[in-house]
Order: C-alpha cells, then sequence, then structure tokens
C-alpha cells in the first residue's frame, strides 16, 4: 500500500509531462485543445407553418428540454422567393423556446429534417443568444443537460454570425408598407405579428413620440451584409418620424436552418 501511494505521485506526473508535450506538439501543429465551456440556455426562434405547430414542440422535446410560447402571424413572402420563409401569405407560427446551448445542434438538425425546413415554404428557425434570465428558468432548463458540456470552439461570435433579425414594430395597418419598403432594399420576406403596445407613456416622453397601442411586429432574417440597407428603408418609410411610427432594431441570430439551399447543403454536411 506504501509502495503504491508513493508511485502514484510519479504516475501523475508522467500523465502530466505527455499531456504537456501533448499539447505542444499540437500547438506547433495548429491543433487547438478543444475547449468545454458550460452550458447556458439559448432561445430558439421557430417561423413554420400553423399545422406544424405541434409536431415543433415534439421534436424539441424529443432532443431536449424547452420552455415554449407561441404566437400567430403571417408569412410575408413573394411566390417567386425561393429562399428565407416560404411561399405566398401564408399562417405561421412563431414559436420562441428556451433550451440548453449543448443541445443546440441536435435540435436545429432534428427540426430541420423532421419538420421538412429543406423545402420552400416549410419555416425557419434559428438561435439568439441571450444576456441574462431567470435563475429557475436557467438551472431548470440547463439541469436537463447537466452532463453535458459546449464545445467552446463552436460558439459564434460577431465575426462568425451571419444572419441578424431585423424587428420593426408598427402602427397597425402599416406592416405591408414597411414590408414593401424593405423587399426594395433587397430583403426578401418577413412574418408580421399582431401586438399592442402597453402603457408607454414614461418612454414617449423621452423619445417625443406617441406611440399607438394596436401594432404589428414584423420580423425579417437578413445576411448581416444585407441589414444595414434593409434598416435604413425602414427607418425612411416606417420610422418614428411617419404614420408608421415604427420602432426599429436587429438582434444577432447564430445557428440557422430552413434559411435557403446553399446553407441547408452547408449544414448537411458539417454534421455528416
Amino acid at each position: 500500500m506504501e509502495q503504491l501511494e508513493a508511485r502514484q505521485p510519479r504516475k501523475e506526473n508522467a500523465r502530466d509531462a505527455l499531456r504537456t508535450a501533448g499539447e505542444a506538439i499540437g500547438s506547433k501543429l495548429g491543433v487547438r485543445p478543444v475547449q468545454k465551456l458550460p452550458n447556458r440556455v439559448k432561445l430558439l426562434v421557430s417561423i413554420v407553418n400553423a399545422k406544424d405547430e405541434v409536431r415543433l414542440k415534439e421534436v424539441i422535446d424529443e432532443c431536449s428540454v424547452s420552455l415554449s410560447l407561441s404566437f400567430s402571424g403571417t408569412g410575408t413572402a413573394h411566390s417567386q422567393v425561393l429562399d428565407y420563409l416560404g411561399i405566398g401569405e401564408t399562417e405561421k407560427t412563431v414559436a420562441f423556446s428556451l433550451i440548453p446551448e449543448s443541445d443546440e445542434e441536435t435540435i436545429m438538425r432534428e427540426i430541420r429534417t423532421k419538420i421538412s425546413l429543406y423545402l420552400v415554404g416549410r419555416g425557419i428557425s434559428f438561435t439568439v443568444p441571450l444576456t441574462g434570465i431567470s435563475e429557475i428558468v436557467d438551472n431548470g432548463i440547463t439541469s436537463a443537460a447537466s452532463s453535458k458540456a459546449v464545445d467552446g470552439s463552436k460558439i459564434m461570435t460577431n465575426e462568425t454570425r451571419q444572419y441578424d433579425l431585423i424587428v420593426a414594430a408598427v402602427a397597425a395597418g402599416f406592416a405591408e408598407e414597411a414590408m414593401e419598403a424593405a423587399r426594395s432594399a433587397g430583403a426578401a420576406g418577413g412574418t408580421i405579428i399582431h401586438a399592442h403596445s402597453l402603457n408607454n407613456t414614461k418612454a414617449e416622453q423621452f423619445i417625443g413620440v406617441s406611440l399607438l397601442q394596436e401594432q404589428d411586429v414584423l420580423l425579417i432574417l437578413t445576411k448581416r451584409e444585407g441589414k444595414l440597407p434593409i434598416m435604413q428603408a425602414l427607418f425612411d418609410k416606417a420610422g418614428l418620424k411617419t404614420q408608421a411610427g415604427g420602432v426599429i432594431f436587429s438582434v444577432p441570430v447564430d445557428k440557422t436552418a430552413g434559411i435557403s439551399a446553399s446553407d441547408e447543403a452547408a449544414a448537411t454536411e458539417e454534421n455528416a
């Protein structure tokens, strides 16, 4: 027993030396060790045909656990558009799901195949990074994947992200006008959610504009390089200084599914 205890540190030292040597060789060859990070919660946004709402939730729960909310929306893509949100003005379900980051790629892959997002008109899904969340919700979601870690090399950054989500909250009845302005600047399509503003009296005092209560929220997913022209067109046609009184902003997008044929091919190849 004493001999075993005396030899154990030598074995550990030897393993440490081998690990250090391996890392040094890998560094010279350009190979970096995989950095495993703690699990986090991310927001999954799915815009699918209304009939696919129940199946969408089933697919997500088959892969992991999620806390989801859904809204009714209307797709606005023209029939000739073969990318983004599909064909014509169709009834859509917009679902917000909180998911563990470690299950993000699996969930996206399963939604892509089981909801057939690779087909035109079936919808899209994408994930959005969060900067804060309720501790209770965070613990509940991540506990479902407590044995999993996140591959740090796959976390997207401002340098690697390719898409942004533009959100334009305009007065009811002005969504189509805003969408036409966005199309003129290169947007392929969007989704409209009918909503109403809460008591914004305090904020209105600072921005100097009264916001109408009944509003339409326009969601447009766009390539990052095309974001600024679309937002400028929205500001000019439907911004706060217009009758539409639009509040317009954008958020970064990470993983995507159902966006375009080329992106779907790349995702399939990556996950093969």
